[in-house]
């Protein structure tokens, strides 16, 4: 790739986000409804390709019932509300009124409540007793020391959820959690994230993750770029891991890794070019943060948002727009690409002349920039 001046000090690489780029249609066209959008990782096949963000405006154990019941993977966040509070409910109602003023201060005080490892095992128990996969998620700070009640809890799938998560963690004050040993002896598929190059992505594949989580800062609650400097447009980040994807293929001899797009995929549109750019499934926060079951309220945000020292997020204002399925799979009652995402996704493949996810991965691209309004 063309490197690009800055100064007479630094080069830098021209990269792409998803309002750069788009798909472009083939000579054959198909039904939407030969389409097929189901994904499998390890034992476990979802109809949807897409996972629950582990946030507390997105999922609660019901919401991840819910979204276990329509076909994808719902992702308890075991540091969330859910987790420190018997009854959080009336957390998070104060939290959708709160002003804008007064929405980060506030916050911070509540989260400052202790994570308790009886409630991981009771929620993850929960969604156990309701028959559909189970799934939590810990940062790698976190990880470490509620490992027993994981494992107790009996989760089908696990993941590792950070800002920015490398197989090189370096701390001159604490012990690093060893990725390799830890995911050897959890025994279930672990998903880790995220990442945003080809190397960072390479390194965690050889961990022995089942996939890896590709975003930085990208999600619509974040200020990472603000606050930190640090930004990954989406589509190049994607097509970097899946890069990595396959040449780790190549040098562990057939073993496949899941590229799941985590960040910046908050519009039907947005998730299409994702997985045309080499994702196998979506994280979904925003769009799902819309629901009316969603425990926000209407209001989205994540960790980053009630960090303890240096907040990277806001509490925003999403709106609610219709029940979960109705997100899903419509009908939509509007034309910007918030609900009905699985029919989006299978019309996109269709009219691209695509019957299924990994062949959709190969569909043709040009860069097109575009005004977001358009």
């Amino acid at each position: 790739m063309t490197e690009i001046e800055i100064g007479r000090a630094k080069r830098a690489r021209r990269v792409y986000s998803f309002d750069d780029v788009a798909i472009v249609p083939t000579r054959r066209t198909r039904d939407p409804e030969d389409v097929s959008v189901s994904w499998k990782i390890d034992a476990f096949e979802f109809q949807i390709p897409f996972i629950a963000a582990p946030m507390d405006s997105v999922m609660s154990p019901d919401t991840a019932i819910a979204f276990g019941k329509l076909g994808g993977l719902g992702v308890l966040d075991l540091e969330g509300l859910w987790t420190r509070f018997d009854d959080p409910e009336p957390l998070l109602a104060e939290i959708a009124d709160l002003s804008a003023r007064q929405a980060t201060a506030r916050m911070q005080e509540i989260y400052r409540e202790p994570i308790k490892g009886g409630l991981i095992r009771e929620r993850l128990g929960q969604i156990r007793e309701a028959g559909v996969p189970v799934a939590g998620a810990l940062s790698p700070q976190r990880t470490q020391q509620f490992y027993d009640d994981v494992l107790k809890a009996g989760t089908d799938l696990f993941v590792i959820r950070g800002q920015t998560v490398s197989a090189e963690h370096v701390s001159q004050n604490q012990e690093p959690l060893n990725l390799k040993k830890f995911i050897y002896e959890l025994d279930v598929p672990v998903i880790v994230g995220g990442v945003a190059t080809y190397t960072a992505a390479l390194h965690l594949m050889r961990t022995g993750a089942a996939g890896v989580l590709v975003g930085f800062g990208g999600g619509a609650a974040s200020t990472t770029r603000r606050v930190l400097g640090i930004h990954a447009p989406m589509a190049t980040a994607i097509s970097d891991v899946a890069g990595a994807r396959r040449d780790y293929m190549d040098e562990s001899g057939g073993r496949y890794v899941h590229v799941i797009a985590d960040g910046g995929v908050g519009t039907s549109g947005e998730i299409v070019k994702a997985i045309a750019c080499g994702a196998d499934a979506v994280m979904i926060g925003a769009a799902l943060a819309r629901a009316t079951e969603a425990p926000g309220r209407g209001w989205h945000w994540g960790s980053e948002a009630r960090h303890a020292h240096l907040p990277r997020g806001n509490r925003v204002e999403v709106g609610q727009v219709a029940p979960m399925e109705e997100v899903l799979f419509g009908p939509a009652g509007s034309a910007n690409g918030i609900s009905n995402l699985v029919g989006a996704l299978k019309h996109s493949m269709a009219t691209t002349g695509y019957s299924e996810l990994k062949e959709f991965q190969r569909a043709e691209m040009i860069v097109a920039q575009y005004a977001t309004t358009n």
